[in-house]
Order: structure tokens, then sequence, then C-alpha cells
């Protein structure tokens, strides 16, 4: 059975950092381009990160380049979305997403994020 199960949203000071997890099950991550998102209240989703199959090239949106990491480790099977200097405008339901073609994450960003399944979401909360 297909599965993703986020964690490790929460409550977060400006400047402050939290650590995701996009742990799946049914599926090898390491296959697919996997994809962290974000919906804000009244707000399109985004398209945070992504992390291509195989050699795991990179995608960060110009928001959060610099201070968002995105990582896999093959080993849990589990992809992981360290967020460094948070801002109040970084809050947000966060999704992770896995795509089934093979393709690299900056071509499916460039397509439109066709993404073929989907996590439930981690609320992450920005504020003082």
């Amino acid at each position: 059975q297909l599965q993703f199960v986020e964690s490790g949203g929460g409550l977060v000071q400006p400047g402050g950092s939290l650590r995701l997890s996009c742990a799946a099950s049914g599926f090898t991550l390491d296959y697919y381009a996997i994809g962290w998102f974000r919906q804000a209240p009244g707000k399109e989703r985004e398209g945070v990160s992504c992390i291509s199959g195989g050699e795991g090239a990179t995608y960060y949106a110009d928001s959060v380049k610099g201070r968002f990491t995105i990582s896999r480790d093959n080993a849990n099977n589990t992809v992981y979305l360290q967020m460094n200097s948070l801002k109040p405008e970084d809050t947000a339901v966060y999704s992770c997403a896995a795509e089934w073609s093979g393709r690299t994450c900056t071509v499916v960003a460039a397509s439109g994020w066709a993404m073929d399944y989907w996590g439930k979401g981690t609320l992450v909360t920005v504020s003082s």
C-alpha cells in the first residue's frame, strides 16, 4: 500500500528552524522526483523544493533559496526539508508528493508540477 507520512511541523518563532520528514512506504523514493509543496490560507499551492530520483539533483523556489535544504535518506526511504531562518510568510501546510515518470525536478517544475501521489501535509506556523 502506497503511503506518505509527513511530520515535523509545528509552531516556531521567526528566525527559527524546523525539519520536515516525508516517510514513504509501498514504493522506493530514490526512483522518483519528490517535491515539497506548501499552501497558505487563501493562496495557491507553491512548489518549494524538489529532489530528483537517482543522483538527486535539487530544485528550490526563489522564496526559499539559501534557507531551505532538501535531502534524501535512501536507507530510511525518507525525504527531509530542513528549514532555517523561518519567516512568518513561510506559514503554511507543507505536503510532499511524488512524480512517477522519472523526470527531473527541473522538468517537472517547468511543466507545472503535475505530481502523481500526495501526502496529507503537516502545518508549519511561524509566529512570535
